[in-house]
């Protein structure tokens, strides 16, 4: 059986959405957005678009914040250049991602054991707190070991990536970033590392990438918390599981609305066809469960079926609750 997640997948190649026009670059400066959005930066889409295509500052946005959106990008193509080559996780790797994420909002620390650079991607030397009640993140001398071990791990799961199905690649990605933040190997930056390092997986098998919306960052947290707390994995690949099918189903619906205002679309046919043949299939359907077998939401479906009525291609025969449709040939 193939998961909520590979079905919503599916759907969305079905409808074209990632064939259209610039989607991959309008879909990266999405991905950047919002994860800096969750780090503070309140560039929008638009702005991002604006500044990267053309070289704008933007006005009203400090440079700390225009400088994180400029460094992620920088990060990110470089990410896509080793995920076309299916190229090793090696410590080198991520040093060389970090100093690119923090090139101009790193710092200089001074500590006892000497002075490091979060700009050139060195890793900590001082012990990081994880939050409130005195909690830390593993010791720093523990880290260049651990990092070492994360990346052996993640090589090995890719080798045997051909075994995988879309939802366990999508896990191994989801790991990844878990994995990435409790082992916090740098002073700063270890979120958009960790988000980064699963979108290189993500890219690498051809995957639609996960974003993480502002809004999602007290459940995002929480699920981190819960995961650390309990070590269950499944707690935070429910969380991102249950994310990316919201986000999906949303992109979906919006996909399917814009494209209502365009009458020959062949791509609006396809939901509307397939509704069609369901219900000739089985005149019972409900608009809950059709929605569960098509992927979009409950709405989406109830507004094709008004629009399959006032074409005269459908019509209710009986009440709500025990009638049934039936499917009018085409004149």
């Amino acid at each position: 059986m193939i998961s909520k997640l590979e079905e919503l997948v599916g759907r969305y190649r079905e409808l074209g959405i990632d064939r259209q026009l610039d989607y991959d670059k309008f879909y990266l400066y999405s991905i950047i957005t919002h994860s800096t959005a969750i780090e503070g930066s309140t560039i929008t889409e638009l702005e991002n678009q604006i500044m990267f295509d053309n070289g704008i500052a933007l006005k009203g946005k400090s440079l700390i914040e225009q400088n994180m959106n400029l460094d992620l990008k920088a990060a990110y193509e470089r990410v896509l250049l080793l995920a076309r080559k299916h190229a090793s996780v090696t410590v080198e790797r991520l040093k060389e991602l970090s100093a690119l994420t923090m090139q101009n909002t790193g710092t200089i620390y001074h500590t006892l054991l000497g002075d490091f650079s979060s700009a050139n991607g060195d890793l900590r030397l001082l012990n990081v707190s994880a939050g409130v009640g005195g909690k830390s993140y593993m010791s720093f001398n523990k880290v260049p070991q651990r990092l070492a071990e994360f990346c052996e791990n993640i090589n090995r799961r890719r080798d045997g990536s051909h075994n995988m199905s879309m939802q366990e690649l999508y896990d191994m990605s989801f790991d990844a970033h878990y994995d990435l933040v409790t082992i916090h190997p740098w002073a700063d930056g270890n979120g958009r590392m960790a988000r980064l390092v699963m979108n290189w997986l993500q890219f690498e098998y051809g995957l639609i990438p996960s974003r993480i919306f502002a809004d999602d960052k007290e459940d995002y947290i929480k699920a981190l918390v819960e995961t650390r707390a309990s070590e269950d994995l499944g707690i935070f690949r429910r969380f991102m599981n249950e994310t990316m099918i919201r986000h999906l189903s949303n992109d979906i619906i919006a996909f399917e609305e814009s494209i209502d205002e365009q009458p020959s679309s062949t791509n609006k046919m396809i939901t509307s066809e397939r509704i069609l043949m369901m219900l000739s299939e089985n005149p019972h359907h409900t608009a809950k469960s059709l929605a569960e077998i098509i992927g979009i939401s409950n709405k989406g479906v109830e507004r094709q079926l008004a629009k399959l009525k006032s074409l005269g291609r459908i019509r209710r025969i009986g009440s709500d609750r025990s009638g049934q449709w039936e499917v009018i040939p085409k004149k």
